[in-house]
């Protein structure tokens, strides 16, 4: 029976969210709002890139369908993940709440 291999480090790269060094903590980390607050103005950035795109192919500037559904789906997609993330942030609250000390 074999092992199971262990999880290695986050690689780094453009993931949602992700925010540059200036604006970690001092001890290193970043912060839980300074994380949420980096997902939320990609979130936003992507809806509005979607939305312009959908105003351009309406001008008649954009021809290829193709770009407009592409930048409409990563917008639908990144909204629901950021609704999922809300969904369990609440519900940990919840749990939270009803913890008796």
């Amino acid at each position: 029976m074999e092992g199971i291999n262990s999880i290695g480090p986050i690689q780094t790269g453009s993931l949602p969210g992700q925010i540059g060094p200036a604006s970690r903590q001092q001890g290193g980390g970043m912060s839980f709002r300074d994380t949420l607050n980096g997902f939320l103005g990609e979130v936003n950035q992507l809806q509005n890139k979607a939305s312009t795109a959908v105003q351009r192919l309406a001008a008649g500037e954009i021809t290829d369908v193709h770009q407009v559904m592409t930048a409409s789906e990563e917008a639908k997609v990144a909204f629901n993940l950021m609704m999922e993330v809300r969904n369990k942030v609440m519900e940990a609250y919840q749990e939270v709440l009803r913890i008796r000390l």
